[in-house]
């Protein structure tokens, strides 16, 4: 039996051990507490947030048009309907396969969701109580109700045994959704009138999608047998990676112009997405790569002896194996496509939420007062929250998978 230790034992091993540990807990301890101190005297005496609260529409999504904002609610009650379904539908099927657990008490499963949850729904909350309508209140009740509804009727679709063809036809219902969403929203109000922090999730939702997929073609082509698809997998691969991103974004809203006419050239908001996605797909098919080399080799060896083809051995065997020994890399680097999606703002003019930040401050009431500090600290607020949100899912996942214990 482990004896408890006391809390003056534990500082004393831990901070105060010697001389110089205690100097520098004191030392350290006093800047975190000065830099705590200046935080909060920022955001609850010295910090003037009217300008967000004004702004917050403009904040969240640019210049969309008012008179179609109801496309947008009813695009957001739909989506959280449908990740809530998706939740139900996809454990059930983990359960019925037996890859997870039996389910949880009614207790735990509540503690589980706060602990996933709690910080974007802290953001929701605050940025309701920035808006200065009923609106945003009801659409938030809506999408909760929603998704509540959603993960209810999962489960009865996730239990039965289909089929192929039926498994099949339900996978392409079910990714279908987000596409009808996207084009119910885009052809009432086109990418040039999107903006703020909407614009930013929905480059990187977008890219997120497209390079992964890419990426994994291009890390298999990388070591492929045949020479000329390995040369040209590889001179992608170290071209893309060799420029800057900041870079292709100039030339994607510059350069083109020259070899392709106005009346055929895409919007500025799809060549953004077109850069994330070949410049994310570059790196990640390097991260995918070494994950490739992670897998030993008896397990080909083994795929080989049942008879497998290669590519079902590759597919069922080797893939998912090298995908889940990257799952931390490659979700830092979904991360990183994330947060540079404000470099769009700076190389394409395109109305995104740093942009925003940036330009709200020049208004004529707010002009001359210094709050660049409060929209910059609002920007990263919400960036922080989504890239500390996906870091937890991603460390769930692993937990799941036992990354790093089998």
């Amino acid at each position: 039996m482990s004896r408890r230790i006391s809390p003056v034992t534990w500082l004393r091993r831990n901070l105060f051990r010697t001389w110089t540990d205690s100097i520098l807990t004191i030392v350290f301890g006093a800047l975190a507490l000065y830099a705590l101190f200046r935080t909060v005297n920022f955001i609850f005496v010295t910090g003037r947030w009217d300008i967000i609260r004004v702004n917050l529409r403009l904040l969240m999504v640019g210049r969309f048009p008012e008179v179609h904002e109801l496309r947008l609610v009813i695009t957001v009650i739909a989506l959280a309907a449908w990740g809530g379904f998706l939740a139900g539908f996809l454990r059930a099927r983990q359960l019925r396969a037996g890859r997870i657990e039996v389910k949880k008490e009614p207790a735990d499963r509540a503690r589980d969701l706060v602990a996933r949850l709690w910080l974007p729904a802290f953001v929701v909350v605050l940025l309701l109580l920035l808006s200065e309508s009923i609106g945003p209140w009801l659409m938030a009740l809506a999408a909760a109700a929603a998704a509540v509804v959603g993960r209810l009727i999962g489960p009865y679709l996730g239990r039965p045994h289909f089929g192929l063809l039926g498994n099949a036809l339900l996978t392409v219902l079910i990714a279908a959704v987000p596409v009808i969403l996207y084009f119910y929203v885009v052809t009432a109000v086109g990418f040039d009138d999107w903006g703020g922090f909407m614009l930013n999730l929905f480059l990187a939702f977008c890219a997120i999608i497209l390079c992964y997929p890419l990426g994994i073609l291009l890390a298999l082509g990388r070591r492929s047998t045949l020479p000329l698809v390995r040369l040209v997998s590889t001179g992608y691969i170290e071209i893309v990676r060799g420029a800057p991103l900041f870079v292709l974004l100039l030339l994607a809203n510059v350069a083109l112009g020259f070899f392709v006419p106005d009346s055929l050239a895409p919007s500025t908001s799809t060549r953004a997405i077109v850069v994330f996605t070949l410049f994310t797909a570059a790196y990640m098919a390097e991260i995918i790569r070494g994950g490739l080399q992670s897998v030993p080799r008896g397990q080909v060896e083994a795929a080989k002896a049942t008879g497998l083809s290669p590519v079902r051995q590759t597919g069922y065997i080797v893939l998912p194996q090298a995908l889940r020994n990257v799952i931390p890399a490659q979700i830092g680097q979904l991360i990183s496509l994330f947060k540079d999606t404000t470099l769009a703002g700076i190389a394409m003019s395109l109305f995104e939420l740093l942009n925003v930040a940036t330009a709200i401050p020049a208004q004529g009431e707010f002009r001359g007062q210094g709050l660049i500090g409060e929209t910059i600290a609002f920007a990263a607020l919400l960036f922080w929250t989504v890239s500390y949100t996906m870091s937890r899912e991603s460390q769930r996942l692993e937990k799941r998978l036992g990354v790093g214990v089998r």
